[in-house]
């Protein structure tokens, strides 16, 4: 099982109340929530591995470099100088990637690295990577076990596959209580795309319709029933790219010109929009499921620090650890 952290602990914060805090005061709605949908998704799915797969870098340069808009939106364009600023002009004004975190979050992300460390689950990132590519990597080198992957983000469909073992999207857009799990069929089914290479053909049809919340523009005037209409008929986005250069393809003059004037953006969008699968990951540790915590003192400080007793006993359960980690 691979867990999109981000994905998830952002769901638990927007689904818990700040009023949720530790005994001194902090707010850990988001560090409840996440080991509570921890221990739901063990109890539910039975894995024999885990892994949260991290954002170490959410804006990677080799994405931004070839569509600058990509998460645009999401960055501080100018920030007032700071002692530590790199110069930029005479003011000392400054570029810098600030994901919209809400401030009340970006402390949680730490205790939540905390509980897991002490936990003994393991996590993996990559350098210059987002948690996509760490996922799709896991996924893609994975020869063994079948693999679930879990999150809110629908960019993740196009790593479901059959061969050489069954990937499976759990897509919890609407919650838990209302995730869907998505194999090829349930993809093609969904967006009226070819089940045999369903993935790909999902992520070639984000490519065609766009995407506003991560800043990609897509081809003007192709939305996303034409865009799988597009691919399904033609087979796949090479195919199509070469029926815009003959003259005896079926392609409508309309649809003939929005896709000559995207050629570029087309050919950058490959390289965004697909998650890498070679990315080298950093990994915490074996990815079998603790039998016991890594760090037993260290976890039932924080059960007390953090006043998270419930949830962890919850995550003890579902793990099937014998007593629950208490201070002593």
């Amino acid at each position: 099982m691979l867990l999109d952290g981000a994905s998830l602990w952002f769901r638990s914060y927007f689904a818990l109340p700040e009023k949720m805090t530790s005994p001194d005061g902090r707010p850990v709605n988001a560090v409840r929530g996440f080991v509570d949908t921890i221990a739901a998704l063990v109890t539910r799915e039975q894995p024999t591995r885990l892994v949260v797969c991290l954002d170490l870098d959410w804006r990677p340069a080799f994405r931004t470099d070839l569509i600058p808009s990509y998460k645009a939106h999401r960055v501080a364009e100018e920030a007032p100088p700071t002692a530590d600023a790199t110069e930029g002009g005479p003011t000392g004004e400054r570029t810098v990637d600030i994901e919209e975190v809400p401030d009340t979050l970006t402390p949680q992300v730490d205790m939540i690295l905390d509980v897991l460390r002490c936990a003994g689950i393991a996590t993996s990132g990559a350098l210059g990577c987002e948690a996509d590519d760490v996922i799709g990597t896991l996924a893609y080198d994975e020869s063994v076990d079948p693999v679930v992957v879990v999150s809110g983000d629908r960019d993740l469909l196009q790593v479901v596959a059959d061969d050489p073992v069954a990937v499976r999207v759990l897509y919890v857009g609407r919650g838990l209580s209302k995730a869907e799990m998505m194999g090829p069929v349930e993809v093609a089914e969904k967006y009226s795309l070819p089940v045999d290479r369903a993935g790909m053909a999902y992520a070639e049809m984000s490519m065609l319709r766009g995407d506003p919340s991560d800043g990609l523009p897509g081809v003007s005037g192709i939305g996303e029933k034409t865009a799988a209409k597009l691919i399904t008929e033609f087979g796949s986005l090479d195919a199509l790219e070469a029926a815009v250069g003959d003259s005896t393809s079926s392609l409508t003059p309309r649809n003939r010109k929005a896709l000559t004037a995207a050629t570029e953006y087309l050919r950058a969008a490959r390289t965004v929009v697909l998650v890498r699968t070679d990315a080298e990951t950093i990994d915490s540790g074996a990815d079998s499921l603790p039998t016991e915590p890594a760090d037993a003192n260290g976890l039932a400080d924080l059960v007390d620090e953090l006043g998270i007793g419930a949830s962890v006993s919850r995550l003890a359960k579902a793990l099937g650890w014998p007593t629950t980690p208490r201070a002593t």
